[in-house]
């Protein structure tokens, strides 16, 4: 308590000109709702108040903390004059240490999909809220000032704890681009040439061969062990968007390719399945078939990720949840690969239509002979005849 009111002396040294600031400025008056902006970043949260009306109240900069959390200074705002109207800001990381540390509150719900998850899951959301509150340093057993409080919240799809989603194939970053709305943790596709997980796939210039096995991981780091990782959907398309190109399902809820393994899902801070590589029939006439692979990703919590995979035992594959809120941000999360080439392998075919005109000449070989023959057979028999017949006219001598 002590150290509030030493800093809030110190603060009417300092805000004594501010206040004068504030006396003329149309702001200078009561409280209103609308007096606090709030921004729900991607990594940050952004909260600002109007200035003025903190001084209106008796307040000052100083006074005024996240949830009553005085004693830390890392809860306290920061003023900025430089701005019209003024403005105290507070700004904090999304991660579950920064959040707590001014006492924030972090609510975790679980509510019908929508969008890509409609038709066979439900989706956990996170709410992070809390408030600004202001503190009388003179008040005793009672006090004549009105409390300020400033009540906020943000509200994400639990998938978005995935700050940005990498884009990588052979263990290589080929990009990175920022999802709206996500934070904390990256998200990362990689493929591996053997069912350890052990050798990164190493793209031949040619391609693969057809039916060769690739090892899927989607994995996810910097996060906490209350969450896992959910595969909800997994596809290969022919382009490098999710959604523009030809598309073929390696897995979606409880239809699996025939040739999909799912080794690991839900259950780890990775996924793993795995698939025999094969080629769109579109790219017939090209010497390989290029495709990308994509995966609908989430978060789930470690204690509920069963409940949140399909249920291949029963027809209904959408469940029911308790809660069902409207969300403005999307909630899908997708993970891409880069290019995956398959060879397509024209060579053996051409070989055998190769082997079949050099061995047509052959196939002709005995007519061809049994011709030759004939015509010298028939030859010598026209030549006997000749012979005889000039012998038998020929006088005798």
């Amino acid at each position: 308590m002590w150290l509030v009111v030493l800093v809030y002396h110190f603060g009417l040294i300092l805000s004594s000109s501010a206040q004068n600031t504030c006396l003329t400025h149309p702001t200078f008056r009561e409280p209103a709702n609308s007096d606090i902006t709030v921004i729900c970043g991607t990594e940050m949260m952004k909260l600002s108040i109007l200035l003025c009306p903190v001084y209106f109240g008796g307040y000052n900069e100083t006074l005024m903390a996240l949830n009553a959390e005085f004693n830390k200074p890392e809860c306290h705002g920061t003023p900025d004059w430089s701005v019209d109207p003024p403005i105290l800001k507070f700004n904090f990381s999304i991660t579950e240490d920064a959040i707590a540390s001014c006492s924030n509150k972090l609510k975790i719900s679980q509510e019908v999909g929508s969008g890509l998850f409609s038709d066979f899951s439900s989706v956990q959301f996170v709410n992070i809220s809390g408030m600004i509150n202001s503190i009388d340093p003179n008040a005793g057993t009672i006090t004549y000032r009105q409390e300020m409080m400033y009540i906020f919240s943000c509200r994400y799809p639990l998938q978005y704890l995935v700050n940005n989603t990498r884009m990588g194939v052979s263990g290589v970053s080929l990009a990175i681009k920022d999802n709206n709305g996500s934070f904390i943790s990256t998200l990362s596709m990689s493929l591996f040439a053997d069912p350890s997980y052990s050798t990164h796939l190493v793209m031949p210039d040619g391609g693969v061969q057809l039916k060769t096995r690739i090892f899927v991981e989607v994995k996810a780091t910097n996060l906490t062990e209350r969450f896992n990782v959910l595969l909800d959907r997994c596809y290969a398309t022919t382009g490098p968007l999710p959604g523009n190109s030809t598309h073929y399902d390696l897995f979606v809820g409880c239809t699996k390719d025939g040739q999909t393994v799912i080794s690991t899902n839900g259950l780890a801070q990775n996924a793993r399945f795995s698939f025999e590589a094969f080629r769109f029939v579109q790219h017939k006439n090209m010497t390989v078939s290029t495709f990308y692979l994509h995966c609908a990703t989430r978060l789930c919590e470690t204690t509920i990720c069963s409940t949140l995979q399909p249920n291949c035992t029963n027809s209904r594959r959408k469940r029911e949840v308790e809660t069902a809120q409207g969300t403005s941000v999307s909630d899908v999360a997708t993970v891409t690969s880069g290019p995956i080439i398959t060879k397509v392998d024209n060579g053996g075919l051409t070989g055998s239509a190769s082997q079949a005109v050099k061995e047509e000449p052959k196939g002709n070989g005995p007519l061809t002979a049994l011709a030759i023959t004939a015509g010298v057979v028939w030859v010598l028999f026209v030549s006997l005849i000749v012979y005889i017949v000039l012998r038998l006219r020929s006088p005798k001598k």
